[in-house]
């Protein structure tokens, strides 16, 4: 083999090592950036609040078919 291909391919070999390298640090540094960032915070916040609204307006859904219930038994009306 001939001594210039040799080092086209070992500096080939090197450039492309150098930006895995290059792109693994900057996968890094953003992953830790967005661990720091507020934005995971608040949408954890957001996901709470909806999770505890839903359940709210459950209950008062539930609580409303109850009471239409007993106001039809109250007629005598039937409802499955």
């Amino acid at each position: 083999m001939n001594l210039a291909r040799i080092h086209d391919k070992h500096k080939l070999r090197n450039f492309w090592e150098q930006k895995i390298e290059s792109h693994s640090q900057m996968m890094g540094h953003e992953e830790r950036r967005m661990k720091r960032s507020a934005l995971s915070k608040l949408r954890d916040e957001w996901v709470e609040r909806l999770k505890v609204r839903n359940q709210h307006l459950e209950i008062l859904y539930e609580e409303r078919v109850r009471q239409a219930q007993r106001i039809h038994r109250g007629l005598g009306i039937w409802i499955p």
